[in-house]
């Protein structure tokens, strides 16, 4: 009786190349079991192939959900070649060992990507059969070779030529760990779009989850990371923030470098927390300027008037279009990139006139959505995982602690401050007036280090201005330094054990302050 051939179980949804491979696979000994819309694939372009219902006896049910789920296929796939109790079955229930998977799954990724699909179209693009094959196919690496991406059909059949129908260890544990990546990927993307169903739902849970299972893909290499001694790369977050700086289109300019990025982001956050027209000037981020205006070309005066000097090499963002008049008065200036939700034409035309200058477009319509889901940050060797801080206040939040009371233009110069100061690192102070920021005290070790800091940048515009803290005053002594400098009213959250004597400071001083009893820590 002649000796079978190999036996090669192909049964791809991303069919590219896959006939050639399997002519190929021929070539070198193997004959082609194959399913339902693959094997029909394979007949219309030559390639003799056996059905799976052929090689098991069953034909396929429940409209196609079950074709390769059978004894005969997985005990093919996953019989250990070198133990005499697996061989002796395989005799005793005819089985024939396949040494070659070859296998994607249905296009589950593809169908929900598209602008409109159901959810029904979603779940019938759940692979069931294929996953399992993949699986088993990568536990018995051994002996089966488990190939999911066409990329690898040149590779694989140049060692099987090379080797006469076999494939060294070394190239089948690769193709295995392919494999299971392959696996994790899919069953991934399908955890996250039932999150996405879940999310939306009201009923949402009270704590964070038990696990949680991130999913980043690599968009690009970085030249270098935070220091040129450090690698580094840009990955996107599947499932996360459609409106994060991930989704900004370069339209000009230098390569992004990864400090930049990280800068952008900043920007972004500072300008699209705010519903008015705002302009915020970031700078290793921190804002240094932060300003509104009833067009984007008076609130930029304004955020570069807060600090001319630190603006200097920084990033320029704008939560509405940013038009000819405002790119006139950026042009002069040596900034490292401006972020806008679109820029006109002709602003555009004026801004590519700096060669380096990196232009970064949201999108029409980008500034309306807010920031919401899980704040990352890496420890060593774990992770803390928090709400984002979407946090706003209006002046019904606020509460009155001191006899003087703001007038209504401090009160809305308080509620500007708070919004600027959410996004300094902590300890931090601002002092704002006319909706704009006159100085910022960023990332200082006692409280009224900062407030000096911001009150000294502030210069003689400080006085009758509003300044923000964004935690408690533990002493006096922050609110005397800007009693001093002429600083009209305060915000802060409250809370201290010292609160008595901090609202004693400011009666004696005249200043009014209000508590938020909200704290807005940044670390």
């Amino acid at each position: 009786m002649a000796k079978k051939k190999h036996l090669a179980l192909i049964s791809v949804s991303d069919k590219t190349d896959i006939d050639s491979f399997a002519r190929g696979l021929r070539s070198v000994g193997f004959d082609i079991v194959s399913t339902g819309g693959t094997a029909e694939y394979l007949k219309k372009r030559g390639v003799p192939v056996i059905g799976v219902s052929d090689l098991t006896g069953y034909p396929k049910m429940l409209e196609g959900r079950v074709k390769s789920l059978h004894p005969i296929i997985f005990g093919g796939i996953l019989a250990n070649r070198s133990n005499k109790l697996h061989n002796k079955d395989m005799k005793k229930f005819g089985l024939r060992p396949i040494d070659v998977v070859v296998c994607n799954l249905y296009p589950f990724e593809e169908v929900t990507s598209k602008p409109r699909f159901t959810h029904e179209s979603a779940i019938e693009n759940i692979d069931i059969g294929g996953p399992s094959m993949v699986r088993a196919a990568a536990k018995n690496y051994k002996d089966v070779a488990i190939v999911v991406d066409p990329s690898d059909y040149d590779r694989v059949l140049a060692e099987l030529k090379k080797r006469k129908g076999k494939l060294s260890q070394n190239i089948r544990e690769e193709l295995a760990f392919k494999a299971f990546s392959h696996t994790r990927r899919y069953d991934t993307l399908i955890s996250l779009y039932f999150k996405g169903r879940s999310s939306r739902r009201k009923d949402q849970p009270s704590t964070l989850p038990g696990e949680i299972n991130l999913f980043f893909e690599k968009i690009q290499d970085m030249r270098y990371g935070e220091n040129p001694h450090q690698r580094a790369a840009f990955y996107r977050e599947r499932g996360g923030d459609e409106n994060g700086i991930i989704s900004a289109r370069q339209l000009h300019g230098k390569e992004l470098s990864y400090n930049n990025i990280i800068d952008l982001d900043s920007a972004w956050r500072v300008a699209t927390y705010f519903s008015d027209i705002t302009v915020a000037i970031i700078k290793h981020t921190n804002p240094c300027g932060v300003g509104t205006g009833q067009d984007v070309l008076s609130a930029f005066k304004k955020a570069f008037a807060g600090d001319p000097i630190s603006a200097f090499g920084g990033i320029i963002a704008a939560n509405r279009e940013i038009d000819k008049k405002t790119a006139d008065e950026i042009a002069p200036m040596f900034v490292e990139a401006v972020i806008a939700p679109t820029f006109s034409k002709a602003a555009l035309k004026v801004l590519k006139k700096k060669k380096n200058l990196r232009i970064m477009e949201m999108g029409k319509d980008s500034e309306k959505i807010s920031h919401k889901g899980f704040n990352y940050k890496c420890v060593s060797g774990g992770m803390l995982v928090q709400d984002e801080d979407v946090l706003k206040i209006s002046q019904g939040d606020l509460r009155v602690v001191t006899r003087k009371q703001p007038s209504l233009m401090e009160l809305r110069d308080l509620i500007f401050a708070w919004g600027v100061v959410k996004h300094v690192k902590s300890n931090a102070i601002v002092v704002a007036k006319n909706g704009r920021t006159l100085g910022i005290g960023a990332g200082q070790m006692s409280r009224v280090d900062a407030t000096e800091i911001a009150v000294k940048k502030a210069g003689p515009k400080v006085r009758r201005s509003v300044l923000a803290s964004d935690a408690f005053f533990p002493f006096r002594d922050s609110i005397e330094a800007a009693a001093k400098a002429g600083i009209r009213a305060v915000i802060q959250p409250g809370g201290s054990i010292r609160d008595e004597e901090v609202i004693q400071a400011a009666n004696e001083k005249g200043i009014s302050m209000v508590f938020t009893g909200k704290r807005h820590f940044r670390h």
